[in-house]
């Protein structure tokens, strides 16, 4: 079996441009702050909610309905950095923060962002089926939406506790990382629940966590399922930069 071993495994930190959990948490804070403001602007301006709604949001949001995905299709990766509320947005980068950063220190940096991105899509298309195949589901069809980090977040969880399932965070603290994320998903499926308005939800959260389990797993045999994305990104991101070396380690 052969890995990339990578040198920059750095905690997290602001000033580490190679950490790339902390880019994904600066990218999706931008993307709320962004949309906070413009909500402002809008209802300064005398609009109400509704509007914002239909005229922003629902265009970077993942809609219920094809038809109206078909007309917004990038909202299939858009949907993964909007958070249309505070406790929405605060919850899901502070675990963020610590499960991708658990994962990034034990598999590399190089495995955040396809299993994000990848964990993302699939999470989008459960919900979509959920929506289409799932009786009281279809009936919301016509106005209902998603959005939100989630399904990633829940991604980098099974991921994390796959490669390091006995980990653990303290070293005085006698519970193993598999633990903690028991708890986070109880917690995660719990408060969906109990929110009638999210259940719909929950299948972008089984998509999201089977896309980290089946991805760590291939990473652990061998089969980096990122690897392609991670060679066409190096090539954009460095066109204009020297060439940067991987060391191999089998």
């Amino acid at each position: 079996m052969m890995h990339i071993e990578e040198k920059d495994n750095a905690p997290l930190s602001m000033g580490e441009e190679k950490n790339m959990v902390m880019q994904l948490l600066l990218l999706n804070i931008t993307v709320f702050i962004l949309l906070f403001f413009t909500e402002v602007l809008y209802r300064l301006e005398g609009n109400t909610l509704a509007r914002y709604y239909d005229n922003v949001l629902l265009h970077v949001a993942l809609p219920a309905n094809i038809t109206t995905l078909l007309h917004n299709p990038w909202s299939l990766i858009t949907t993964m950095f909007v958070h249309n509320n505070f406790w929405m947005i605060v919850s899901n980068m502070i675990w963020l923060a610590c499960f991708g950063t658990m994962l990034q220190h034990h598999a590399g940096r190089q495995r955040i962002l396809p299993l994000y991105l990848l964990s993302g899509i699939v999470g989008a298309i459960f919900y979509l089926l959920g929506m289409q195949l799932i009786p009281s589901f279809r009936e919301l069809q016509s106005f209902a939406f998603t959005c939100g980090a989630a399904p990633s977040v829940m991604a980098l969880a099974i991921g994390a506790t796959v490669v390091a399932p006995r980990y653990r965070l303290l070293p005085n603290l006698p519970i193993p990382f598999w633990i903690i994320t028991v708890v986070f998903i109880l917690v995660n499926i719990i408060t969906h629940v109990v929110n009638s308005n999210d259940l719909t939800m929950v299948p972008a959260l089984i998509g999201g966590g089977l896309t980290g389990f089946i991805y760590m797993q291939q990473w652990k045999k061998g089969n980096d399922l990122g690897a392609g994305f991670n060679r066409f990104s190096h090539k954009i991101t460095h066109l204009f930069h020297p060439k940067t070396h991987l060391h191999i380690v089998k």
